[in-house]
């Protein structure tokens, strides 16, 4: 059985993260979701692998005071670097956008993915783990 989430948060390291969002909410029409986009601190990824975990610990645990039942990390940079903290943190399904779009080359059977990201995010090979 699926679980049913009432609402879900979305927080990104700037304004891409709309593009989630976007696409969230044409996948499943009127979800309450709560959105956070930190563009106060970007971007995450000229910041040390500390700071960017400790900023996502920190968006994740405002969006977590606003009820929310699962979280999107629609950051690359915060998707590759903070999703373990993130799921041993909070008692909620956490998933980025790393894992998503993994799992779209994976299905896809592509043979050779570019991947634009920043040099944080690259230097990370977040996408080369989650693709094999």
């Amino acid at each position: 059985m699926k679980k049913e989430y009432h609402r879900i948060g979305v927080f990104d390291s700037g304004i891409g993260g709309l593009t989630v969002l976007r696409e969230l909410m044409d996948m499943i029409p009127g979800i309450d979701v709560a959105y956070l986009g930190d563009s106060a601190r970007l971007p995450y990824g000229t910041k040390s692998e500390k700071t960017i975990v400790r900023y996502s610990l920190q968006c994740a645990g405002f969006l977590a005071s606003k009820g929310i039942d699962m979280l999107v990390v629609a950051c690359n940079t915060a998707s590759a670097h903070a999703i373990g903290a993130l799921k041993n943190e909070f008692d909620i399904p956490v998933v980025g956008v790393v894992e998503a779009g993994a799992r779209s080359v994976v299905e896809a059977g592509a043979k050779r993915v570019g991947v634009i990201g920043t040099p944080s995010t690259i230097k990370s090979r977040a996408y080369d783990s989650a693709i094999r």
